[in-house]
């Protein structure tokens, strides 16, 4: 009896330590992946996790929707997510301040600059998200403009609907002012999902957009020239820490899997299935790498 007591004892002890085991190897492998707080980024995100879930055999943690830039970058140099889509004018002049060059000379810059931080941007998805300010058409045929610095001669009776972090970072609203001398009689800061509304029913005349932004097409807004070219080129792809590529080396190539797959008008389309058709981003993002054949 005693025996068969013990031989208990050892079977339990034994699976106690398997499980335990195998509790501690689920937990190492598991990644985290953020995202900022608009339609494009959560819908790039979700690809990141659909491609990482079926080319590895890592969990994913979704964690989207976090904030702004500066919200994600701080959440991703703290660890508390270990990669999240980004974007390379934004990595050069918002949270190195340096200049941005060319679309190959600000992804270059931005691989150098993020060496000091030990992250890495590689692999880009394809397309380029810049800023741009759209207008009605309206507003175009009043005021006969075609590009920003047509803009600035008639900002002073002119609204602003500019998301808050645009109204201050460098590559946003103060670099326009230095650089075209616009000055509008108010700059409303608001959420990126109001501006469309809030210029349809005539409560700013302006805003700032994505070029991507499937509301710009949706909504027959024009798109004004930047003549001067002061926004920088904003090529997406994904922004990894890397300890975790070290880690698991299989992320590189299953991240891989999305080089150069997405062209601004196959992203703008993406983003009218969510914004205008209210699909979820998630099924959004799994639908278009299943067409593609980049996922099963």
């Amino acid at each position: 009896m005693k025996i068969k007591n013990l031989l208990i004892v050892s079977i339990v002890g034994i699976l106690v330590i398997v499980m335990n085991g195998c509790s501690s190897k689920s937990k190492q492998e598991t990644i985290t992946i953020g995202s900022k707080n608009f339609t494009e980024n959560i819908i790039l995100a979700h690809m990141m996790a659909d491609v990482i879930e079926d080319q590895t055999d890592l969990k994913v943690e979704r964690k989207f929707n976090l904030g702004g830039s500066n919200v994600a970058w701080k959440a991703l140099l703290n660890n508390d997510i270990q990669m999240y889509p980004e974007y390379t004018g934004t990595i050069v002049s918002n949270y190195y301040q340096e200049m941005t060059g060319t679309a190959e000379e600000t992804l270059q810059k931005a691989k150098d600059l993020l060496k000091n931080d030990k992250l890495v941007f590689d692999n880009p998805f394809g397309f380029n998200n810049t800023y741009t300010l759209a207008v009605k058409k309206e507003t175009v045929d009043k005021y006969q403009l075609k590009s920003f610095t047509d803009l600035a001669k008639v900002s002073n009776q002119l609204i602003l609907g500019s998301e808050f972090e645009f109204k201050d970072r460098p590559d946003g609203y103060p670099g326009l002012e230095k650089l075209y001398k616009m000055a509008f009689k108010n700059v409303k800061g608001m959420d990126h999902g109001i501006m469309y509304r809030s210029l349809n029913d005539n409560s700013v005349d302006v805003i700032d957009a994505f070029s991507t932004d499937g509301q710009i097409k949706l909504n027959n807004l024009i798109i004004l020239e930047d003549d001067q070219s002061f926004f920088p080129p904003y090529n997406a792809g994904p922004l990894v820490r890397q300890d975790i590529l070290t880690k698991y080396p299989q992320l590189a190539e299953a991240l891989n899997k999305l080089r150069d797959k997405i062209d601004e008008r196959n992203m703008q389309e993406l983003n009218a299935k969510v914004d205008s058709e209210g699909l979820k981003e998630q099924k959004v993002a799994h639908d278009f790498l299943r067409d593609k054949g980049i996922i099963k």
